[in-house]
C-alpha cells in the first residue's frame, strides 16, 4: 500500500459539501462535481498528504484490513468491517503526534471572523441529525437544573441542539458571531472569539462539567492547543463531547478533513484527545439516524482524567 494517500477532490468535494450557502448541502451529480473541480482547481492546494498523516492512516488500514475494513480511506459511510463504535477500540496511537502543520491548511486562509461577520439563522445538518444529537444530549448530560453544574457550548451559534427546556445555571456559548450568540436561548452568557486565532480559553481551570462542539470541530487549526485548553477548563471527570456530519463549509475545512472520509475523521478527532493528554481514551458513537434519508452523525467523546 501507497504511503501517500490521494486527494480525489471532486468526490471530497461531494462528502463535504462546499456550497456557499448558509444551509450546506450534500452536492450530487456529475454537474456538481464538475462545478466544484472548477471553482478550485487553481486553489494553492497540495494533492497529496503528509507523509505523517498518510503513514498514520496507512497503519490502520493494514492493521484493520484483517478483519474486514473494507476501505479506511475517503469513505463516504461505514458500510463495511467494525463499525464506528469499535473504531477507537484499542488503538495503538503513534508515539508522537502524526500531523504536520501543512495537514490544517484550508482552501480559504481568510479571516474567519470576516468569514462569519454576517449571522446565518439557519441550522447546518437536517432535522433527524439534529434530533438525533439532542437524544443523545439528553442521555449524557447532567440532569436540568442541577445545582454546580456549568456547560460550555464551544463554536456555538444561535441554537446548541440542547433538549428542549434544558437549563443550567451556566452555560457558556464561545463562537465568531455575537447576533448568534444573543439569540441562542439555552446560553447564559457567551464570549466570542476566534481560536483558530487565539486558542487560549479565558476560564478557570476546573470550570465545566460538559463542553459540546457540534459540526465544527473540522475548522479548527490547532486542534491540540485547544484540546488542552478543554482539558484544563473542565472538571475532573468532566465530559467532551465533538458531534460532526459529513457538511461543511468545504473552503474552511482543513485539509486533513476534507482529504479523508467519516472513518477516517473519527480517527483524528480520537488523536485530537489521545495526544492533547489528561482525557480518558475517546470512544465513538455513530448516531446516524436514517442511512441514505438523513446525514449521518457521529460522536468522538471523552473525559478528564479523574486524577492526574
Amino acid at each position: 500500500m501507497s504511503n501517500f494517500v490521494g486527494l480525489r477532490l471532486p468526490v471530497m468535494s461531494c462528502h463535504c459539501a462546499s456550497t456557499p450557502h448558509p444551509r450546506t448541502v450534500n452536492v450530487v451529480g456529475s454537474s456538481s462535481c464538475s462545478l466544484l473541480n472548477k471553482t478550485f482547481k487553481n486553489a494553492p492546494r497540495r494533492m497529496l498528504l503528509g507523509f505523517g498523516a498518510s503513514s498514520f492512516l496507512s497503519h490502520f488500514i493494514t492493521n484493520m484490513s484483517a478483519s474486514g475494513f473494507k476501505s479506511f480511506i475517503a469513505s463516504a459511510k461505514i458500510t463495511a468491517g467494525p463499525s464506528v463504535d469499535q473504531i477507537l477500540k484499542n488503538v495503538e496511537w503513534p508515539e508522537q503526534f502524526p500531523f504536520k502543520e501543512e495537514d490544517f491548511q484550508r482552501y480559504d486562509e481568510s479571516s474567519d471572523s470576516t468569514f462569519y461577520e454576517s449571522p446565518r439563522f439557519v441550522t447546518h445538518i437536517d432535522d433527524p441529525a439534529i434530533a438525533a444529537l439532542t437524544k443523545y444530549y439528553s442521555k449524557v448530560f447532567p440532569p436540568s437544573n442541577t445545582p454546580g453544574v456549568s456547560i460550555l457550548d464551544m463554536c456555538s451559534s444561535w441554537v446548541s441542539h440542547f433538549p428542549p427546556g434544558y437549563k443550567q445555571e451556566r452555560v457558556v456559548g464561545l463562537g465568531l458571531n455575537e447576533e448568534e450568540l444573543k439569540r441562542n436561548p439555552v446560553l447564559t452568557e457567551y464570549t466570542v472569539q476566534d481560536l483558530n486565532v487565539n486558542p487560549k480559553l479565558s476560564f478557570e481551570d476546573n470550570s465545566f462539567d460538559v463542553i459540546t462542539n457540534v459540526v465544527s470541530v473540522d475548522y479548527l487549526t490547532k486542534p491540540l492547543d485547544i484540546f488542552k485548553e478543554m482539558n484544563r477548563i473542565l472538571k475532573p471527570g468532566g465530559l467532551a463531547i465533538m458531534s460532526f456530519s459529513n457538511r461543511c463549509f468545504f473552503t474552511k475545512a482543513i485539509s486533513i478533513w476534507t482529504s479523508t472520509g467519516d472513518a477516517d475523521h473519527v480517527m483524528i478527532v480520537g488523536s485530537y484527545f489521545h495526544y492533547a493528554g489528561g482525557f480518558e481514551p475517546p470512544q465513538a458513537v455513530d448516531i446516524f439516524p436514517n442511512p441514505g434519508r438523513s446525514d449521518p452523525m457521529y460522536i468522538v467523546y471523552s473525559r478528564k482524567l479523574a486524577t492526574a
